[in-house]
């Protein structure tokens, strides 16, 4: 199932499938068929009038204001190998995309669709990494592979209180044979705002199962002048109990990044980028993915941020910023169900004019 530049060459037991708004069950040969009955987008109806049937008359779908729309439902094996999506910036917090596994009633995914793709704070932002690649104007793509067996659903569901006129989308996937030892993706959305004093930021907690972590994407607002990073990022694994196994050494370092940063920069599996303003009021977008160091559990983890910076006098200042965070890893099924995702409003930032 796993698939790179060794292995490419191979011959394999597998089929592709795509599903857009072109060809929503993904059928063989049912790409292209829509007709101005039969388009999931009337509107785009009228651009190919005088073409007919097989001229992009069905290239995305509408969403209206507190509607989901089911993009994928299929049965398995299989892998999902690409996701690719594009929709206006308005409503990367306001949508949430949901992932599910095999008929479990709880997703296994649910974030707001802008984090998921690692984007944030209601504005775009080009990513250049192997997992997650966003690109001029807007396309975001996800590459983690997706195995599922026995079915698969996405959803997006539109929590604005305003129709999302296009959203565009395809999901790669192949039918195969899925190895006995495969995990299942799982990721979810938190927002702490503001961090209480003395407190962190908890990436992830309630996971109960074997698997692995295999990365994050951060947006974080400070509210205090001067540097914000100073905190640790602290991971209990397993038996855990006061003191987590893994301490970093500062926010910056985590990210792979060190001294403040200093320049934004986007790596395979790292990056860091400054979106607005200056000091107090700042927004940055972090990331790092596990790919290559993966951090493995046997039976929970428990990921939390502190939010440190520097007094006067050079001491260490709890902060009270505004940190979100969308965690994503592996594990066996059944999971937990996810902590609950916080409403649109808990969610809503305050766009710069």
């Amino acid at each position: 199932m796993f698939i790179d530049l060794n292995n490419l060459f191979l011959r394999r037991n597998a089929v592709s499938r795509s599903i857009s708004a072109e060809n929503p069950d993904g059928k063989p040969g049912g790409g292209g068929r829509a007709t101005a009955e039969t388009t999931l987008h009337p509107a785009s109806a009228n651009h190919a009038r005088g073409l007919g049937q097989g001229w992009k008359l069905s290239p995305c779908i509408a969403i209206g204001p507190g509607e989901t729309a089911t993009l994928m439902d299929t049965e398995g094996p299989g892998c999902i190998r690409h996701i690719w999506v594009t929709l206006n910036e308005r409503f990367y917090r306001s949508a949430v995309i949901r992932v599910y596994w095999d008929g479990q009633t709880h997703p296994s995914v649910e974030a707001p669709i802008g984090d998921f793709f690692c984007n944030s704070w209601g504005a775009h932002q080009d990513i250049v990494s192997q997992p997650v690649s966003v690109n001029p104007t807007g396309g975001m793509n996800f590459y983690f592979p997706m195995p599922f067996r026995e079915h698969s659903r996405i959803t997006v569901e539109n929590q604005s209180g305003e129709e999302m006129p296009n959203l565009f989308y395809q999901i790669d996937y192949t039918l195969e044979p899925v190895h006995q030892e495969a995990l299942f993706l799982h990721a979810t959305w938190r927002r702490t705002n503001p961090i209480p004093v003395k407190e962190n930021h908890v990436l992830l907690d309630q996971v109960e199962g074997q698997g692995q972590f295999v990365g994050t994407f951060v947006s974080w607002e400070q509210r205090s002048k001067g540097w914000w990073g100073e905190g640790e990022i602290k991971i209990w694994l397993d038996d855990d109990d006061e003191y987590p196994t893994i301490c970093g050494t500062g926010i910056e370092d985590y990210f792979g990044g060190a001294w403040c940063f200093g320049d934004n920069f986007s790596a395979p599996y790292l990056g860091y980028r400054k979106v607005s303003g200056d000091d107090v009021g700042s927004r940055m977008i972090m990331y790092r993915f596990h790919v290559l160091d993966p951090i493995f559990f046997s039976r929970r983890i428990r990921i939390e941020l502190q939010a440190i910076g520097w007094q006067s006098d050079g001491r260490y200042l709890p902060l009270e910023d505004d940190v979100a965070s969308v965690a994503y890893w592996y594990q066996t099924l059944p999971s937990s169900p996810l902590r609950p995702l916080q409403n649109v409003t808990e969610r809503s930032i305050d766009i710069p004019s």
